[in-house]
């Protein structure tokens, strides 16, 4: 393992909430580490990155997610989205805008970096806390060259955490999933409906994601849409008032430490134009949840049995966070007791793009609170550089 490098502030994760944190780090006069330009006596910051390349979870959605039917997509902040083409897959020309907002500002982010753990340097609650990371390899196993590959520590004064959830698909137990011999796949692993041509699929959720995709499914195969409740459908537009409500919500959860939940179980679902389309079609048609998995297909709640091909989990995803295990944060549900953006049991993180950021202008304001938060910290234990 390498010599610990020294840096102010350490920022996990490059997506929305990521780039955020470190375009309002770069406004306030914090320069990369190991930057060769800019003052001396500057506060520094790095930004740590698990992707190959930029465009944090956008570049693994399905293609079949066009710039028409994202749920909306807020601009970075300084630099707004050029025209985009509505029908442009997401994955074609989201990771490029990230990409050239991270040219334009010279964030100088690390990758491909996996952070393994951050932990206390000591005991003293206005120290340094540690942010280990994992060295990645090549197929033979050895250290592979480049940005990032070898492990290292940093020695960070705050660490603004911006994992998303992406990579945490969430499973639901379900008797005798273990034994299926279909096809099983969570929405993070769907790539097209052609894979599914002919075939009879169980969609299972109740999100944004899960009617999207049971309409296009729909389209090429047959489908069976199943969920444990029957989703409750809002006629009204989803307005500001309602978007407001929903946020109050997801934040006193997290401010009780309690797991944020998702908008969705606040709110109800909103009409959509897939969400029409499928009911137009006839295939909008909740189910209530099998009773277990087997070999060839599920028992439904009457007790009859449907053979079934595929079976896809629409059932969202957890908040990244295993890395932060070490500092004992986290509450035995999951939950993490969040006050703004801190950790309120260790102060030093900051957690955007959780709970009631995890939007994309949420991840913005966010990431900005953060920056602001973390800076008057800095203020109050050391004189700010001259510049």
């Amino acid at each position: 393992m390498s010599t610990p490098e020294t840096v102010d502030v350490v920022v996990i994760g490059a997506g929305q909430a990521g780039l955020s944190a470190a375009y309002h780090l770069h406004r306030r006069g914090f320069v990369p580490l190991g930057a060769t330009e800019g003052p001396t006596a500057a506060r520094t910051f790095v930004v740590l990155d698990a992707n190959d390349a930029p465009g944090g979870a956008w570049q693994h959605r399905w293609r079949s997610l066009t710039m028409s039917t994202v749920n909306g997509i807020y601009d970075l902040p300084g630099m707004p989205k050029p025209e985009l083409d509505p029908s442009s897959p997401s994955v074609d020309v989201i990771p490029p805008y990230f990409a050239a907002f991270e040219e334009r500002f010279a964030l100088a982010v690390r990758r491909p970096v996996q952070v393994r753990a951050v932990r206390r340097e000591d005991n003293d609650p206005h120290g340094r806390l540690l942010v280990e990371t994992a060295a990645s390899a090549d197929s033979s196993g050895t250290d592979s060259p480049g940005a990032g590959s070898l492990s290292a520590v940093f020695r960070a004064r705050a660490v603004v955490n911006a994992t998303g959830t992406w990579t945490k698909p969430f499973w639901p137990a379900y008797p005798g999933r273990e034994r299926f011999a279909g096809r099983q796949l969570h929405v993070a692993d769907y790539v097209s409906a052609d894979d599914f041509r002919g075939q009879r699929v169980v969609v299972v959720g109740a999100g944004i994601s899960a009617i999207q995709l049971l309409e296009e499914i729909s389209r090429v195969a047959e489908t069976v849409w199943m969920t444990r409740r029957e989703p409750e459908w809002v006629e009204d537009d989803f307005d500001t008032a309602a978007r407001v409500e929903a946020i109050k919500g997801v934040e006193e959860r997290v401010r009780q430490g309690l797991p944020p939940g998702s908008v969705i179980s606040v709110t109800g679902m909103h009409w959509t134009p897939w969400a029409r389309a499928a009911e137009a079609r006839g295939v909008l048609v909740r189910q209530p949840m099998f009773r277990r998995i087997e070999e060839h297909g599920v028992v439904l709640a009457d007790g009859s049995f449907l053979p079934v091909d595929a079976i896809l989990w629409a059932t969202g995803f957890r908040a990244a966070l295993d890395h932060l295990a070490p500092l004992g944060i986290r509450l035995p549900g999951g939950g993490i007791r969040i006050d703004g953006t801190r950790a309120a049991d260790e102060p030093r993180v900051h957690l955007i793009g959780y709970g009631p950021s995890a939007s994309t202008v949420g991840a913005n304001r966010a990431g900005r609170a953060a920056v602001t938060a973390i800076l008057a910290d800095l203020d109050a234990a050391v004189p700010v550089p001259q510049r």
